[in-house]
């Protein structure tokens, strides 16, 4: 056996393998260091590339996670209950006659409540049944009731009369111009609800 070791140091040579004293004092061969040094190399890559693919792939899995979560929220909306075009036809219908009688009654404030229950129900026609072709004719009902609401405003009897004229007709004029024609609007002369007065609350 060929032994050699280097003056002061700590390495030595046994058939021209090279050697270390360990810590402890027993002699570490430096191949075999050299071999665990690559594999702690080999490892430290691996888990660094385990921990950037999943961090790659993680978006996608939260993406995914979250069009399920959407489309499941869209299935529920589609089936969620809205009031029809006739649903808000017939309360417009009521609103337009409690309008006449709060404002035959000079009961401003309620007048004042009626038509704007006019305006939010046209409104809401506008959002829930915007592919209906009514709705886009809709629009047009909107300067008579600007002259209604201009009238309670001001608190004017006469310019109230000329513009619920004025809004009646334009809702026939609406009926014509998507052949409901046969669907005629009038001024009221009986109160539709015998459980209301439409007299100012003194």
């Amino acid at each position: 056996m060929l032994f050699l070791k280097l003056q002061n140091s700590n390495f030595f040579f046994i058939r021209g393998i090279g050697y270390s004293y360990h810590r402890d004092g027993f002699p570490v061969c430096l191949k075999f260091r050299s071999f665990i040094g690559k594999i702690k190399m080999k490892a430290t890559v691996f888990i660094l590339t385990t921990v950037v693919l999943f961090a790659c792939n993680q978006p996608a899995t939260d993406t995914a996670a979250l069009q399920n979560r959407i489309d499941s929220l869209e299935k529920r909306l589609s089936k969620t209950y809205k009031p029809g075009f006739g649903e808000f036809m017939s309360s417009i219908q009521v609103h337009h006659a409690k309008l006449w009688f709060a404002g035959q009654n000079q009961n401003w404030k309620l007048a004042d409540f009626e038509v704007h229950e006019m305006m939010e129900a046209f409104d809401n026609i506008r959002q829930y049944q915007s592919e209906r072709k009514e709705s886009e004719k809709t629009e047009m009902i909107n300067p008579a009731l600007d002259s209604v609401n201009a009238a309670i405003q001001k608190k004017d009897p006469a310019l109230f009369k000329n513009g619920y004229a004025l809004l009646t007709n334009t809702c026939n004029n609406c009926h014509h111009a998507v052949d409901f024609e046969f669907n005629v609007v009038k001024i009221p002369d009986i109160q539709p609800f015998s459980n209301q007065d439409f007299r100012i609350n003194q």
